[in-house]
């Protein structure tokens, strides 16, 4: 890990405690300690779990793609995939770091690139599918209690719907239509020319030209094997369920007993929505914010509602970045 990297999650850190800090500024001390010492552990354990599940699903999607293409690849190396992805998407602004540090991990577990990255689309398409899909399932159920509470929130959420939904129709483009989107992307890319040199630009459309192709190859392949495309498809919903209901767990854990699970999940989906769009790493404010407006009226008590965040933010931002740092720092032992 380069000192910029280091540096980055020094500085994640030192924001959360800053975060967590201003939220607990109206909660008094006992009573914090006495919501803490009241946690139903094994909930709470549920949630820990879930999270877990998150990262072995993840692993195990890795090792279904490796093992299509290489014949074996052991979940022990497939499983530092997710982790050392967690890592680098919680340290960058928009998750912009996770794509390129699985491809490095993979080609240091002894994957050649082009198999690599031909995994990490495959990957990538699976994943950005079951979000959508998930999302507009969410989008029907709490959309109107999200409007509700809190109108401009519903903004973002929309906003970080049609980024995801633009994302999928790209890819479907490049599927079906790739001729058709290397000719939409030199007219959309045609303003650089006023600005850059046609050379640079003349490399730059080969190189994306040369990514079209790679990318519609590897679609089409996976098209064609329906079996695989389900099987992943549906270990990738189950991980994201997995991801979805931490909340949930984590009410149950303070006592909030009467949760409504469907509810609670389909908030949390349109909280990870509204977080996918905020530049700061991990959307870092306005996750913790969204979290406790919309969670407010299921959580009363206002300490209750802190530690609720807390534990929420903890596991699903925070315990990945520090179980990729374990990874990593294994790795490097190893």
């Amino acid at each position: 890990m380069s000192r910029r990297n280091k540096v980055a999650v020094f500085l994640i850190v030192i924001l959360g405690l800053a975060i967590f800090g201003y939220s607990l500024r109206d909660v008094k001390l006992n009573i914090l300690i006495r919501d803490f010492a009241s946690i139903h552990l094994d909930w709470l354990l549920i949630a820990v779990l879930c999270m877990i599940l998150y990262f072995g699903l993840e692993g195990l999607v890795v090792k279904i793609f490796v093992d299509e293409r290489m014949g074996h690849y052991s979940f022990k190396s497939a499983i530092r995939i997710p982790l050392i992805e967690q890592l680098f998407n919680g340290i960058t602004p928009f998750s912009s770091g996770g794509q390129p540090a699985q491809l490095i991990a993979m080609l240091q577990s002894g994957i050649d690139g082009g198999r690599a990255s031909s995994v990490l689309l495959m990957k990538f398409i699976v994943y950005q599918a079951m979000i959508v899909i998930n999302f507009i399932i969410a989008l029907v159920i709490g959309f109107h209690y999200m409007v509700s509470k809190m109108s401009y929130l519903s903004l973002f959420v929309v906003f970080g719907f049609l980024i995801h939904f633009g994302v999928i129709i790209g890819l479907l483009l490049v599927m079906f239509w790739p001729q058709f989107t290397k000719k939409a992307v030199r007219v959309i890319l045609s303003p650089m020319r006023w600005f850059g040199k046609a050379e640079r630009m003349n490399d730059m459309l080969t190189r994306l030209d040369t990514k079209i192709d790679l990318f519609y190859e590897e679609s089409v392949q996976l098209l064609g094997q329906r079996k695989l495309l389900l099987k992943v498809a549906l270990v990738t919903f189950l991980q994201l369920m997995a991801y979805y209901l931490v909340p949930y767990f984590i009410m149950l854990s303070l006592g909030y007993t009467q949760a409504n699970i469907v509810m609670i999940t389909c908030l949390h989906v349109l909280i990870v929505m509204v977080i996918s769009i905020f530049p700061i790493p991990g959307g870092a404010g306005g996750a913790e914010y969204s979290f406790t407006v919309l969670f407010g009226s299921y959580i009363t008590n206002s300490s209750k509602l802190v530690v609720a965040m807390l534990l929420w933010r903890i596991l699903t931002y925070y315990f990945g970045i520090f179980a990729g740092l374990v990874r990593w720092r294994l790795n490097r032992i190893s």
